[in-house]
């Protein structure tokens, strides 16, 4: 199942706006390197707005599921 970034972030911090949801999430993908390259590994960029399920997985595996 593909899913929005933004989807993800309002699961992973519901008591923030979507916006304010987005930059955390954001800044929790970008300020842990193994994460980040493993999402790189897939083809993952700041611009795509879907994560596809094998990059739900990486993030999950990492974060935990929200």
């Amino acid at each position: 199942m593909y899913k929005f970034k933004q989807d993800l972030a309002m699961a992973y911090f519901p008591d923030r706006s979507k916006e304010s949801a987005s930059k955390r999430f954001a800044h929790e993908i970008h300020s842990n390197k193994p994460l980040l390259a493993a999402l790189q590994a897939t083809g993952y960029s700041r611009p795509h707005k879907i994560l596809s399920p094998k990059q739900l997985q990486i993030i999950y595996s990492f974060l935990g599921e929200p």
